[in-house]
């Protein structure tokens, strides 16, 4: 599986990315600058790593929505490739329109930083498969725009298609998201957006390792 991940002026989580992606493909990802406009012909998986992009000017995700790269990003998703945003990754999404609503303030205007407890709502997609009969996972959260906001229409097309990906436990939602979502699918269920950080739980570090399943989805679709 060849992976890349882009990287941002304020990308604070491309390290982590990079980490574990060669921890579950056996292979360092490349590293495309978000300037230089080009991913690797023949790259399977983009992921779009968390931060503060642009220092999250103007709003989080809209200047680095307009970089260079996108475009590229735009052509791979098109082609069928996998796209992967974390947290400010996440928030890009949206700004490009590659995937449906937003993220805005967290309901208590405060930064929210904690393991968090969440529901894998469906196995039968490319980034969940590997957490058949997980129930309830633990994937840590740090943000402040974490808040998932999208129109009622929007919100009950998502479920009927069955696009969410991931919710916060009962009881357990950080930021006042709509309807408990942390994570979102695309049409095609190829392009993937989640405030919690998969990279950061793989089993090397105190965050526990339910993030690993989530790579090693990727690795059996690819």
């Amino acid at each position: 599986m060849k992976t890349a991940v882009i990287v941002f002026p304020g990308s604070n989580c491309d390290r982590d990315a990079l980490d574990a992606l060669r921890q579950a493909t056996g292979k360092a990802p490349a590293m495309v600058w978000h300037k230089d406009g080009a991913i690797p012909e023949g790259t399977d998986l983009v992921m779009v790593p968390g931060g503060f992009s642009y220092g999250d000017y103007l709003r989080c995700g809209a200047m680095a929505g307009n970089s260079p790269v996108i475009s590229q990003l735009t052509a791979h998703a098109a082609r069928g490739g996998y796209v992967l945003g974390v947290c400010n990754g996440f928030q890009i999404l949206t700004e490009t329109g590659l995937l449906p609503g937003a993220l805005v303030r967290n309901a208590s205007l405060h930064f929210v930083c904690r393991p968090q407890k969440l529901t894998v709502e469906s196995t039968n997609t490319a980034f969940t498969s590997a957490y058949k009969g997980a129930g309830e996972i633990v994937i840590p959260i740090a943000h402040a725009e974490g808040n998932y906001y999208a129109d009622a229409a929007t919100l009950d097309r998502l479920e009927g298609d069955g696009r969410v990906a991931f919710r916060y436990a009962p009881g357990e939602n950080p930021n006042g998201a709509a309807r408990d979502i942390a994570g979102v699918l695309s049409e095609n269920g190829r392009v993937l957006g989640m405030m919690p950080h998969p990279e950061r739980a793989m089993g090397n570090a105190e965050c526990g390792g339910d993030g690993a399943a989530l790579f090693a989805s990727l690795m059996a679709a690819a």
